[in-house]
């Protein structure tokens, strides 16, 4: 019965976990900033800026500062890329109307009790006046 009862866990885990999952924050001045998950977007994230850098040669105000996290779920899918980290920043920067995400910066790969691979990127959105 026990080996049953363990069968069918092992199962239900193993078919939960088919896929990738992520996290997104957004904090302004410290404070944690609501990034709407309604699909309902200002920005299109194909247009938002990724860059390494701050921008000089124009102003901008700072919406938020982002936090995202990208994991697999399974050993069988790849790990998680800047790429994919990227895509999530420009998502969330959309959602707060920003245009652009400056200073960019990626953790490193690893592994979690609940997750085969992680990793995370910080940026702060902006607005160019």
């Amino acid at each position: 019965m026990i080996k049953k009862i363990a069968l069918i866990g092992l199962s239900l885990f193993i078919l939960t976990g088919c896929g990738t999952w992520s996290h997104t924050e957004a904090k302004k001045d410290g404070k944690a900033v609501l990034v709407a998950t309604t699909g309902e977007e200002t920005k299109n994230p194909d247009d938002i800026i990724i860059s390494k850098e701050d921008i000089t040669d124009k102003k901008y105000t700072v919406v938020a500062e982002l936090d995202v996290v990208v994991n697999k779920t399974t050993i069988f899918h790849e790990d998680p890329t800047p790429e994919l980290v990227d895509v999530k920043l420009k998502e969330a920067a959309a959602k707060l109307g920003a245009d652009a995400v400056i200073l960019v910066r990626y953790g490193s790969v690893g592994m979690s009790l609940v997750s085969w691979g992680s990793l995370g990127g910080k940026g702060r959105a902006i607005r160019f006046d």
